[in-house]
Formats: C-alpha cells, sequence, structure tokens
C-alpha cells in the first residue's frame, strides 16, 4: 500500500514520542520505582507478564510504568523483547501437584482433603472504596503487616503440597480421560515457533489461552456461561501458588530446580459426556502466570465449550476463539487504521463521487 509523504512527518513523530515522555513528568509527584509498581500493583505486573508470556516481574513493572498503564502497550513490549531473547532450554514438563500452595479452594465440595485455603483475595469483601488509602503512610503500612503476621501466627504446621481434587473422582472412574478427548490431543506443539493450525492440538490451544487477552477471553467464556453455548461450569479446584521450574543438565542429564514461578490454576467440571461409552465428568484446564484467576477460569471454561461437535456459537468455534483472544494482535489491527490511509480512502471516495455523478445523469 502507498502512502502520501507528509513534510516533516519524522521530527513530528519524535516530537509526539517526547510529549508523551513528558506527560508523565508534568506534575510534582515522586517518579513510581519499579519496586512500588511490583509490591502495590502485583495484579496488573501478573496480567502483563502472562499476556507478554514471559515471566519477570521487573520486566513487566518497567512495561506499565513506560506504557503509563496502558496494559495493552506494556504486554505489546514484554512480548516484542521475549522475541529478541535466546531459548538455551527448555524446561521439564512439570506436574502442579508439587505446587507450593498460597491459596486453595474448590466450589465444587465443601471439605477437601487438607481443607479450603483462601489465601489472599478480595472475594469475601465488600467491593467499598477505603478512603483511608489516600493518606496512608509506609510507616502505616509496615505496622498493619506486622500487626497481621503476629495476629494470624499458624497453630498447625502447613504442608508443603495438597493432593488434587480432581484426582479424586478421576480414581473412581468419573473424569474423562486425556485419551478421549479427540482430535491431536497427544500434540505438543509451540505456538511461539510455529503458526497455529487448525483443527489445533490441545497444547496448542492451552498455550494461545495462556497468553490471551484476560477480557477478551472472559467476554467469550461469560457468553458460554449466559446460555450461548451450553457449558455450566463448577469449579473443581482453584489454586494459586508457586510451581518449581526443572532442567536437565546438558552434560549430565541430572534433572535440577532453578527457580519458581506463581501460576494460577483452574479446573472446572462443566457437564456429563458419553465419550467413553459411559456418562463421566468433563474437565476444562487454566493456567497462566501469577496470581490471575478470572482469566484461569475463563481459560478453563472455553477449554470444554471448543469441544462442542457441532459449533453453534462464537465461544464453541476454535477458529474463533484463538485467532481473537489475543490482545496484542488485536490492539495492533485497530491501532493500525491510526496510520495513513489517504491511497486507499482517495480511491473510495472518488468511486463514490463517479457514483453519485453517474446516479444523476440516470436521472436526468
Amino acid at each position: 500500500m502507498g502512502y502520501v509523504a507528509v513534510k516533516g512527518g519524522k521530527e513530528a513523530i519524535e516530537n509526539s514520542n517526547r510529549a508523551l515522555d513528558l506527560k508523565s513528568l508534568d506534575s510534582d509527584c515522586c517518579s513510581l520505582s519499579l519496586d512500588q509498581i511490583k509490591s502495590q500493583l502485583h495484579f496488573l505486573v501478573d496480567k502483563v507478564m502472562s499476556e507478554g508470556s514471559l515471566y519477570d516481574p521487573d520486566l513487566a513493572a518497567l512495561a506499565i510504568k513506560q506504557s503509563a498503564g496502558d496494559v495493552f502497550e506494556a504486554a505489546f513490549m514484554v512480548r516484542a523483547y521475549r522475541a529478541t531473547l535466546p531459548r538455551i532450554a527448555s524446561s521439564v514438563a512439570e506436574s502442579t501437584k508439587e505446587m507450593r500452595v498460597v491459596r486453595r479452594i474448590s466450589s465444587a465440595f465443601k471439605e477437601i482433603p487438607g481443607g479450603q485455603i483462601l489465601g489472599p483475595s478480595a472475594d469475601y469483601s465488600l467491593r467499598l472504596l477505603d478512603f483511608s488509602l489516600c493518606w496512608q503512610t509506609a510507616e502505616e503500612r509496615k505496622q498493619l503487616l506486622k500487626h497481621f503476621l503476629s495476629e494470624a501466627g499458624l497453630k498447625e504446621d502447613v504442608p508443603e503440597t495438597f493432593p488434587k481434587v480432581i484426582d479424586l473422582l478421576r480414581s473412581e472412574g468419573l473424569i474423562v480421560s486425556e485419551g478421549a478427548l479427540g482430535g491431536r490431543e497427544q500434540a505438543m506443539d509451540d505456538v511461539t515457533r510455529e503458526s497455529i493450525q487448525f483443527p489445533a492440538s490441545r497444547s496448542a490451544a492451552l498455550q494461545t489461552m495462556a497468553r490471551g487477552e484476560s477480557g477478551g477471553m472472559l467476554v467469550l467464556a461469560y457468553s458460554n456461561m449466559r446460555g450461548y453455548g451450553s457449558a455450566h461450569p463448577t469449579i473443581g479446584e482453584l489454586r494459586v501458588g508457586y510451581v518449581p521450574v526443572k532442567v536437565k543438565n546438558p552434560f549430565t542429564s541430572e534433572i535440577t530446580v532453578v527457580g519458581e514461578v506463581p501460576v494460577t490454576e483452574a479446573e472446572i467440571i462443566s457437564g456429563i459426556s458419553n465419550a467413553e461409552g459411559e456418562p463421566k465428568f468433563e474437565v476444562g484446564y487454566g493456567l497462566c502466570f501469577g496470581h490471575n484467576e478470572t482469566k484461569a477460569i475463563s481459560m478453563a471454561m472455553l477449554d470444554v465449550a471448543m469441544r462442542a461437535e457441532k459449533p453453534k456459537y462464537p465461544s464453541e468455534d476454535q477458529e474463533f476463539v484463538l485467532t481473537h483472544i489475543d490482545g496484542i494482535e488485536a490492539m495492533g489491527f485497530a491501532n493500525h487504521f491510526k496510520l495513513p490511509h489517504y491511497v486507499t480512502f482517495q480511491s473510495e471516495l472518488d468511486r463514490l463521487r463517479k457514483s453519485k455523478s453517474n446516479s444523476k445523469k440516470n436521472e436526468l
């Protein structure tokens, strides 16, 4: 596509970028530090890491600061930086059974082995503005933390790991097995290196959703919940915690733990299937970086919805879902309309004028 050259365009663009940088400096407030962003805007940091497909809280905080809080731009920056990094190793496939849990709930059962662990959550509070935060000082924050830790002293040892709730149903033969899900389920694709093909394997679908835009996935999952689909989920288990990252030593082949990453995992029970010749529960799965519960639940919901044999709604159409949930792709396409489109518009304008002229001639 050809564009009409704009005189002085380079200087105007440089000034535009400079003006954006200066906008954050036009007040007397001190500059936000990366540590402040990581500690006080941790949900936002987790969201950017998940959608940027790179676990690095420092880079996510930097992107948030540079983008002035625009989540799409921040995720774009993180994803772009990720593309410059060499891949030096691949981690060993890891079971979340080894997760160091900080939050664990189930809406399917009242009592679960190990107990429900509410952890850090706003689920049990009123959504009312807390105006005391307007004047809260760093010293007051330290005192609140000290008071909480002294009041919430553990009365008994907490185990390192907990059994999976879904495994209880699986042991009774009540859960559809992975092999019965159909399609190319055993394939292990990498959507960061190869473009996704349809029908997509479950690994490719889960990877795409793990880095998908939270709001877009929620919209599609919500439409299914409201009746534009057949799934009605119950949360078998929702976990937030830290999963060890293990790699194989290239020289000794020894498996070594190199660290851990925080993740949110959701396993939902949704409907009864006869895929194996007898009625069993279907389970949807979602897992993403950080503390990101709504996204994990939406992901698990769409995992189930896309198994429909004959899709009737958008949330059940695998190609529709997986090609429209990438926030960076969507933002890029929407924002590209701000670029010059003089040639194409002039062509449409000329065609419209000619049509109107011909219409008037025919009337005469």
